[in-house]
């Protein structure tokens, strides 16, 4: 590859990162409770990948069991369904053309999340594949490390798809987009519990409308 087409590679993957960014930020962060309860799973995401390293067990559960929790309570609770004036457009619209899981994808996907310490419980060795666990800490750890197994799974298997039905670079930053997420909420979202303190329920968006 040469260093012109490098540079164009480049800047191509930042522009559609941008662009998954900006959608991101301005179709689904406008509630203001929303965007603090990102701020608070960004920054446990951020202690999460630091534990990921040692414990990686626990490293999940704190992040499927408290980050994405507050995450997703902020999306299906506080984040408003109607029409859309901001951007004008209809949220069916704005399901319809999410990159990433969209409410009825991460209603499938948090409902295996749910269901997979039943079937441990249920079926300690899970019909004989795995060796059984030790106790209360052993069935813990086996939770942790199928729900990051499921979490690896499933944002591969979104990637997969998006490199298959749309192009490898959309699939490419939608991946990166996910990664970095927590360091980018902290950045667009640390101002939010502020303005929301001063009664400010929605983010008045006036720099994306225009």
């Amino acid at each position: 590859m040469s260093r012109l087409n490098l540079i164009s590679t480049v800047f191509s993957f930042h522009e559609e990162l941008q662009r998954q960014r900006w959608d991101d930020h301005r179709y689904y962060h406008q509630s203001r409770v929303n965007q603090s309860l990102h701020l608070l799973s960004a920054c446990t995401f951020l202690v999460a990948y630091v534990l990921l390293f040692v414990d990686p067990a626990r490293a999940a559960i704190l992040g499927w069991l408290v980050a994405m929790l507050l995450r997703q309570t902020g999306h299906f609770f506080f984040e408003p369904t109607g029409f859309d004036h901001v951007n004008q457009t209809t949220h069916e619209y704005k399901e319809s053309i999410k990159t990433g899981y969209n409410l009825a994808r991460k209603v499938v996907l948090h409902s295996v999340w749910v269901a997979i310490p039943f079937v441990l419980w249920l079926t300690p060795t899970v019909f004989d594949l795995l060796p059984p666990y030790d106790g209360y800490d052993g069935l813990i750890g086996r939770i942790g490390m199928a729900w990051l197994w499921f979490a690896i799974f499933a944002l591969f298997a979104r990637t997969i798809f998006l490199v298959c039905t749309q192009n490898f670079m959309t699939g490419l930053a939608w991946f990166t987009k996910i990664i970095t997420d927590p360091y980018h909420d902290i950045k667009m979202y640390y101002k939010s519990p502020l303005y929301l303190w001063q009664g400010q329920k929605l983010d008045p968006m006036t720099h994306v409308a225009r």
